[in-house]
């Protein structure tokens, strides 16, 4: 019997794969594979969880009000222009499906999130990709890949899973070079922990022009990642489109509750950016002392690169780590076989990451 034909382009969507939770060993796990907050939740964002536990039956507040509110405080922004969503993930499909579809095409840089074609591919669109610069995205490479049909630029900034990121100066020269009717989307997931001068999470060009976004998220620093809870701000006419096109629903009570919360926890949020301020330079200069490439990263993980060689390459420096319940993320799918992305994780498990590492560049060096 053959089955019912869906849109193009659905089909050749090969479906997101999260990060591995478990290795099937009996070693204590060191998940380390989806840049999760090692220090999870604010207390007060989970007891405000808790304590919506005889509300379940009661629909939330379509508007997420009083949540837009909270991060309109924070952010100092109107909070007539945030939107928010089930996670980042499905404001990136409300905009393609709002502003995409069949003969358009949707642009960001070669080893951009992986979200970004999988959207585009799901509402029709064709997904282009442009060169990097060193695992960074280039502004003129990216220029040369407008067409007339572009209609969305995607830009992760801090990119994952590079961890590298575009100063101020060149994501205001992009957002300039593109035409009018272009929306350029700046994901700024990581924005909490890019601590660089020159770093920018693209909430001033949002708020200036009518033709850009910034993605933010609580699944990082603010570790609600379970929750799915993400937001935007735009420009008046884009805030209304997706007003529009979202579900009435589409953010749980319980996530706009503890939203509200870990907002408010400012002692969390500080204690979770310092651990990483600590311990992301210390784990990539131990990885580089054990002789391995260990890319800039502006997020909390960092891409570490691997030689070439049956037995010292990146899948055999993953099986090793598996074996001693340490879980990176393998790269294959973002055009990176040669790497893995590591989060950061709590003190002991950085430290279980390096000695594991140290015994596998030993072994290897040995065989």
């Amino acid at each position: 019997m053959t089955s019912p034909r869906p849109r193009p382009g659905i089909l050749e969507i090969v479906p997101y794969v999260g990060g591995k939770s478990a290795t099937g060993g009996t070693a204590p796990v060191a998940k380390l594979s989806s840049n999760e907050s090692p220090l999870g939740p604010s207390p007060h964002a989970m007891a405000t969880y808790r304590e919506l536990a005889s509300e379940l039956h009661r629909y939330p507040e379509g508007g997420s009000s009083e949540l837009r509110h909270a991060i309109a405080r924070r952010h100092n922004l109107d909070p007539d222009l945030i939107v928010c969503g089930a996670g980042s993930d499905e404001l990136i499909a409300l905009l393609v499906r709002a502003y995409a579809g069949p003969g358009d095409e949707v642009l960001y840089s070669r080893h951009g999130f992986l979200m970004y074609p999988l959207a585009a591919l799901s509402a029709g669109a064709h997904p282009v990709t442009a060169p990097e610069t060193e695992l960074c995205a280039d502004v003129d490479a990216l220029l040369a890949k407008v067409s007339s049909r572009t209609r969305l630029v995607f830009l992760a900034n801090p990119n994952n899973p590079t961890g590298s990121y575009l100063p101020a100066g060149e994501l205001r020269r992009l957002r300039d070079g593109l035409p009018e009717d272009v929306i350029l989307v700046i994901d700024a997931a990581y924005a909490e922990y890019a601590e660089a001068d020159d770093y920018d999470s693209g909430q001033e060009l949002a708020g200036a022009t009518s033709n850009t976004v910034m993605l933010r998220t609580f699944s990082k620093l603010y570790g609600l990642a379970a929750l799915r809870l993400g937001w935007l701000t735009a420009g008046a006419g884009i805030v209304d489109v997706l007003n529009r096109v979202r579900g009435p629903f589409n953010v749980s009570l319980p996530a706009q509750a503890a939203g509200v919360a870990a907002l408010a926890d400012e002692g969390h949020a500080e204690a979770a950016r310092a651990h990483n301020r600590t311990w992301l330079p210390w784990v990539s200069q131990e990885l580089t002392a054990l002789g391995l490439k260990v890319h800039p990263s502006l997020g909390n993980f960092v891409l570490v690169e691997f030689p070439k060689g049956s037995g010292r390459d990146a899948a055999a420096a993953n099986a090793h780590l598996e074996g001693e319940g340490i879980i990176p993320r393998q790269m294959g799918a973002y055009g990176l076989p040669n790497c893995l992305r590591i989060s950061i994780g709590l003190e002991a498990e950085n430290r279980r990451l390096v000695a594991a590492l140290g015994r596998f560049v030993a072994r290897r060096a040995h065989a």
